[in-house]
């Protein structure tokens, strides 16, 4: 590896946080998820957890879209929620899904600064109500207009970049730990991948 490439490597690691997460629920389209992916790769979000229930597993996310972002992130695939679940909740303090519903609160009253998983449902029903049922609680992104839905992409990335403002805010992307297990597992799986490029 080039000391160029480690320099690049080594910045980027620095600001990947991990103690933020995506879930994808079914999401069917894969150059939505290739979308989303882009946007985690942005704002520092390293891994993603995609759960199929009712779909088969994905093999590859569309191209164009992802900038090739779903090789710099760790990328979770699960068929089953309850293991999906299990292991969310042994590394994220809540999991928050989106949902407009009575119960749900805005966006902007979230404290995203704490570990926090966001669960993301398919383009034609959303979250299932047995994923919400597993969730500390709903959110809904504030909106005036007719149609009271975004695309996944798109809701994903005003999250994150919410989030983004938040943690950057908390001075997240300033800490200290690259020596953490996780950002060391994480330079091990790029240092491999640049090797083999």
């Amino acid at each position: 590896m080039t000391p160029e490439r480690t320099e690049k490597l080594t910045r980027v690691l620095s600001h990947r946080q991990p103690d933020l997460t995506v879930v994808l629920e079914n999401v069917f389209d894969p150059h939505n998820i290739s979308a989303v992916m882009r946007t985690c790769d942005a704002v520092g979000v390293q891994e993603i957890f995609i759960l199929n229930t009712k779909i088969p597993r994905h093999k590859k996310f569309g191209a164009r879209s992802s900038s090739s972002a779903a090789k710099w992130l760790t990328v979770h695939q699960f068929e089953d929620t309850e293991a999906c679940f299990s292991e969310i909740k042994l590394r994220y303090e809540r999991i928050l899904t989106t949902h407009l519903g009575e119960s749900s609160v805005g966006l902007y009253q979230l404290d995203l600064t704490r570990p926090t998983a966001l669960v993301f449902g398919n383009e034609h029903s959303g979250v299932s109500e047995e994923i919400r049922a597993l969730a500390d609680g709903n959110f809904l992104i504030p909106q005036v207009g007719i149609i009271q839905s975004l695309n996944i992409s798109v809701a994903c990335a005003v999250t994150l970049y919410e989030a983004y403002r938040q943690k950057e805010q908390a001075s997240h992307y300033q800490r200290s730990d690259l020596d953490s297990a996780f950002k060391r597992t994480v330079w091990a799986d790029w240092s491999d991948f640049s090797d083999r490029e």
